[in-house]
């Protein structure tokens, strides 16, 4: 992600606690805790434009009414003091996505949201010589025959980074480096698959998250704000105890099994994986940067989705 791009996500998470807290507080006692994402979040929101900071605050208000109709535990009129804060990024490195968590202390509850702008990528996860992402992703190191295929195309790339090449300057990228590394990762996921059958289940977790949240994506050219449920442990939407939810989400099941793993047709440079319960993935592989560097990045995406989470509820604006 492009530093913009990371200031834009920044404010647009600053926006949608303020606009949460505005909304709670006329309801109930609400705190926002000022820690130091929440003064991260703050600096980008006041750098951007007026009419920028205006386009933002109009995609996160729409969220609000939806969001209380689906979690009544947020407006429910009790004592206790209702918190809201920003998560630091190194909670994703643990499979927790979510960026703004709403909690109170009189129940054991919280609600997640990962806050998205204008992007739809699920993981941005690398591959490198020093990287075992088995280990990572699902709890399995990668084996002596993955780093065997896989080596020589680091060394190469290390060999290119220190003459200073630029990735466009390579005879053929996509035949000496994206192919290689990438027959090397679907032979390795089959492989700890063929093994392990929690392997489909852990990795999942891995690319979405531990924890069941919220996606709230702002749209701005289609003026929409998409939220998708991801009910996957049943902690989401649960009844207050005077309310049941106006909004009922349901519970979706993360695969147990491998469907299909393999390049995309007519591609050289993404592999899709699709699991059971409609879990469809894929996984383009691309240098993050103009000079030759000897890690390179994933844009991972959801291609298909269990038919429950369909819910997915468009908030105009």
């Amino acid at each position: 992600m492009s530093a913009n791009s990371n200031n834009q996500g920044r404010a647009y998470e600053f926006i949608c606690l303020q606009s949460l807290y505005s909304a709670i507080v006329a309801i109930r006692p609400v705190e926002i805790v000022r820690n130091s994402s929440y003064m991260a979040a703050k600096s980008a929101w006041a750098s951007l434009d007026p009419n920028s900071q205006k386009l933002y605050e109009l995609s996160a208000k729409s969220t609000i009414g939806v969001l209380f109709a689906m979690e009544p535990n947020i407006v429910e009129q009790t004592d206790d003091i209702l918190k809201l804060y920003i998560q630091s990024d190194k909670h994703g490195e643990d499979a927790d996505v979510r960026d703004i968590i709403i909690e109170r202390s009189d129940i054991v509850w919280e609600v997640g949201l990962s806050i998205k702008h204008n992007h739809l990528a699920v993981k941005h996860s690398r591959l490198s010589k020093d990287i075992d992402f088995g280990e990572k992703w699902y709890g399995v190191k990668c084996s002596p025959q993955y780093w065997n295929d896989v080596n020589p195309v680091f060394s190469f790339l290390a060999e290119e980074k220190e003459n200073g090449t630029y990735f466009r300057d390579l005879r053929s990228k996509e035949d000496e480096v994206y192919v290689p590394l990438l027959e090397a990762f679907i032979k390795e996921i089959s492989t700890a698959i063929e093994k392990d059958a929690s392997v489909p289940r852990k990795l999942v977790e891995y690319l979405l998250s531990k924890y069941d949240f919220y996606k709230v994506i702002s749209l701005d050219t289609q003026r929409i704000t998409a939220i998708q449920s991801f009910n996957m442990y049943g902690t989401l939407n649960k009844a207050s105890r005077v309310k049941k939810p106006e909004i009922v989400v349901p519970r979706i099941e993360l695969p147990k099994e491998l469907l299909y793993i393999g390049f995309k047709k007519s591609s050289k440079t993404t592999v899709l994986i699709c699991f059971d319960n409609g879990w469809q993935f894929s996984f383009r592989i691309h240098n993050a940067e103009d000079k030759v560097n000897t890690s390179l990045k994933f844009d991972i995406r959801i291609v298909g989705m269990p038919t429950d989470i369909s819910l997915t509820i468009k908030c105009k604006w």
